[in-house]
């Protein structure tokens, strides 16, 4: 049987209860069972019991060097239903000062943005299976949600985990 899709993250981190409040008030993101250094948070639309686990590692944990100076995790990726929704989002991280940059890559708009541990992490809308036309590639190009919504309509549910059309 395949892999279907990712269940749930597990980051570290140097303070749970930040991180916490940060995911909480960036992405609705909500605390479903906490223990002393760790706690289980569940996304605002989910089902499942929980999305993001942190974990706490204390003050003195250095900087993830991955991409730099180690493999590792680049980034995780949340998806929104609308870009309506990734609009919000976008205000809000940048109102946090977590906001590092936006991307069009065709078939998936895009916002990155990093933690107050400096993790990055990207919110993306994809274009739904059956508005994806040829003209579509991947690519990255600055983001301009204005005509992203002109174009798919500021309400229009994403595609969810699809980012081309079936092949048949």
């Amino acid at each position: 049987m395949p892999v279907t899709r990712l269940n749930h993250a597990v980051l570290f981190v140097r303070d749970v209860s930040r991180s916490v409040e940060f995911y909480s008030d960036a992405l609705g993101f909500r605390p479903v069972n906490q223990l002393p250094g760790a706690a289980f948070l569940q996304a605002a639309a989910s089902n499942n019991d929980h999305d993001l686990g942190l974990f706490e590692i204390g003050s003195q944990a250095a900087a993830s060097g991955a991409g730099r100076t180690t493999v590792g995790l680049y980034h995780l990726a949340w998806e929104v239903d609308t870009l309506d929704e990734l609009e919000r989002i976008a205000g809000k991280l940048s109102e946090l000062g977590s906001l590092a940059g936006a991307s069009d890559h065709g078939t998936t708009k895009a916002l990155y943005a990093k933690d107050p541990d400096g993790i990055e992490f990207e919110v993306s809308w994809l274009v739904p299976a059956d508005l994806i036309t040829d003209d579509l590639e991947m690519t990255t190009a600055p983001l301009d949600l204005a005509a992203a919504k002109e174009r798919y309509g500021a309400t229009t549910r994403g595609g969810v985990g699809i980012s081309f059309p079936a092949r048949v």
